[in-house]
């Protein structure tokens, strides 16, 4: 029996409608615009059979610090001959000598494993209609002198320096901010989403100040379909799902060191850190 062709190529702007539908069939709520970010801030590659694009990957790097592997989709035709494999291994190709994380599913958890990723927490997924609450005393909207802040609380939190994946999001979103103490002690992002809008980023040193960041965007946009994400150690998903958002899916947080053996950094003090999708 024959095989096609599939040829890898740079994932550029002409291919987004392609990875529109892919992710439509994938059952992810992406839309251009979800992709538009996620390409602005990352490099990917595509892989084409007959000129029709069957599979996307893209690779977000943040400085030397790491990078994230994101978009990994292979068309429900072309499934069990090896796509995923090796999209992965041109993302790896991509990300160079930089630790790499991703968020797997249960289904791409064998071929991660395989390649080196280790898994490191689960992320929650909430959904649901924001209802009508008091919004919180402790919480105002960031301004531009914030910046360096909300930037800086991120670094900490995630690891590595996101300060272009901020800078976008003060673009396309709404950023909330805790002040102590004369300064910034954690901050939120609302951005449209898929079906409706997501918060996420959640950086907060402890539990009550993540609640209110969050509270801040419930209490802006009462009706809304709202999307947050959380770490299952921060202990914030029985409170999200409290205010009527249900837990409607898990993703499995993984990460690959640059140097085999290596522990990669901890991330103690985001406690919900979603960004891309």
């Amino acid at each position: 029996m024959q095989t096609s062709q599939i040829d890898f190529a740079a994932f550029g702007t002409e291919h987004l409608g392609a990875a529109v539908q892919l992710s439509r069939q994938a059952g992810w709520p992406h839309r251009v615009q979800d992709w538009e970010m996620a390409l602005a801030l990352s490099k990917g590659v595509v892989a084409i059979e007959n000129d029709r694009v069957v599979g996307t990957v893209l690779v977000t790097p943040y400085k030397q610090d790491c990078a994230t592997i994101n978009m990994v989709i292979v068309d429900e035709t072309m499934r069990g001959r090896g796509l995923g494999r090796k999209l992965m291994h041109a993302a790896i190709e991509l990300a160079g000598e930089r630790p790499l994380r991703l968020v797997a599913t249960a289904e791409g958890l064998p071929l991660y494993e395989k390649l080196g990723f280790r898994q490191t927490g689960r992320i929650l997924q909430h959904q649901g209609i924001a209802a009508e609450v008091a919004a919180p005393m402790t919480t105002s909207a960031a301004t531009m002198t914030d910046f360096s802040a909300v930037t800086e609380l991120d670094r900490q939190a995630f690891g590595a320096d996101r300060v272009d994946l901020i800078a976008y999001l003060a673009k396309v979103g709404k950023i909330a901010v805790v002040r102590r103490d004369g300064g910034v002690a954690g901050f939120a992002v609302l951005r449209t989403f898929g079906r409706g809008e997501v918060i996420g980023p959640v950086v907060a040193g402890n539990l009550e100040d993540a609640k209110a960041l969050v509270a801040h965007f419930i209490a802006l946009r009462p009706g809304a379909f709202l999307r947050i994400d959380t770490t299952a150690a921060s202990g914030l998903s029985d409170w999200v799902a409290e205010q009527g958002f249900a837990h409607v899916g898990d993703g499995i947080a993984m990460m690959k060191p640059s140097i085999p053996g290596a522990e990669p950094v901890a991330t103690i003090f985001a406690l919900a850190n979603q960004a891309l999708g």
